[in-house]
C-alpha cells in the first residue's frame, strides 16, 4: 500500500480534529473507531475478510503501512478468526496518539504546545492543510445530500463517524438532525464498515458476550429458556407435579 492516498484511520482522525481548538471530538469512542477503521482498511487492501461476526486473515502479506501491519500481524497470531467486538474492545492504549504523531510526520498536522489552566502542559494539533479535511467532509456531505450510494471507503467512513458519535460534531443542533439521520443510514452501503461500526457501538454499550456459532458460519446469542412465573407459596414439588399433569392432558 503506497502513501499516495490516506488510510481510513487517518481520515477518521482528521474528520474528528477540530480546526479551531486543535482537539479531537469524542476522544474516548474515537480510539475504538480507529481500531475499527484499521480493520476496514485491511479489508479494503484484501488482507482480511468478515466471517460471520468475526474477522479472518486471508492474506498475511504486509501492506507497507507500519501501523496497519502491526494490527495485521496481531490478527495473524490469533490463528483463528476473531470476533470484531472483541478485537475493537481490546487494549488500544495510545492508538489516537500514534496516529496523531503519524499525521505530524506526514506533514498533515503540526503540534502546538500550550498549558491547560496555565499550569498543565498539553499538546494540540492543527491541520497544516485544511483542504484535506474539507475534501473528506465534502465526500460525506455529498453522500448525505445526493442520496447516491457512496463508494465503500466513504460508506465505511460514514458508518464509523456515526458509530463514534461524530454526527453531532459534524452536523450540530436541530438543523443538523436530518443530516445525522442520513449519516446513520449510510451504514448499510458497506458490509465490512457496517460490521465494524456495529461492533464499535456494541463495545460502547457493553455488549461483548460470546455468541454461539451456527452451522452456517454466522453467530447468534445463546438462547435462554423463558422464565415461567410461579404462584407464590406453592411448593416446588407441587409445581413440578402440576406441570407433568398439564403436559399429560395436552
Amino acid at each position: 500500500m503506497g502513501r499516495s492516498r490516506r488510510t481510513l484511520p487517518e481520515e477518521l482522525l482528521l474528520l474528528a480534529l477540530d480546526p479551531a481548538t486543535g482537539t479531537t471530538a469524542q476522544p474516548q469512542s474515537l480510539d475504538l473507531g480507529l481500531a475499527g477503521a484499521q480493520l476496514v482498511e485491511l479489508a479494503l487492501a484484501g488482507r482480511i475478510a468478515p466471517d460471520g461476526d468475526r474477522i479472518a486473515v486471508i492474506l498475511p502479506r504486509p501492506t507497507g503501512d507500519p501501523t496497519l501491519d502491526t494490527a495485521l500481524e496481531l490478527l495473524r497470531r490469533r490463528g483463528s478468526p476473531v470476533r470484531a467486538v472483541n478485537w475493537i474492545g481490546g487494549p488500544r492504549l495510545g492508538l489516537r496518539q500514534t496516529y496523531l504523531a503519524h499525521l505530524e510526520r506526514c506533514g498533515m498536522v503540526h503540534a502546538v504546545e500550550s498549558q491547560m489552566c496555565g499550569v498543565l502542559p498539553t499538546t494540540r494539533y492543527q491541520a497544516t492543510d485544511t483542504a484535506i479535511s474539507r475534501e473528506i467532509r465534502a465526500r460525506l456531505d455529498s453522500a448525505i445530500r445526493t442520496g447516491v450510494p457512496p463508494d465503500p471507503r466513504t460508506a465505511a467512513l460514514a458508518a464509523l463517524a456515526h458509530a463514534v458519535g461524530l454526527g453531532k460534531h459534524l452536523y450540530p443542533g436541530n438543523e443538523g438532525r436530518s443530516a445525522r439521520s442520513r449519516l446513520r443510514d449510510l451504514i448499510r452501503h458497506d458490509p465490512m464498515g457496517g460490521l465494524v461500526a456495529h461492533a464499535v457501538m456494541d463495545v460502547q454499550n457493553g455488549v461483548t458476550a460470546q455468541p454461539r456459532r451456527t452451522s452456517g458460519g454466522g453467530s447468534r446469542p445463546a438462547a435462554r429458556p423463558p422464565a415461567v412465573a410461579q404462584p407464590a407459596g406453592v411448593p416446588a414439588g407441587s409445581r413440578r407435579a402440576g406441570m407433568i399433569r398439564t403436559a399429560a392432558v395436552r
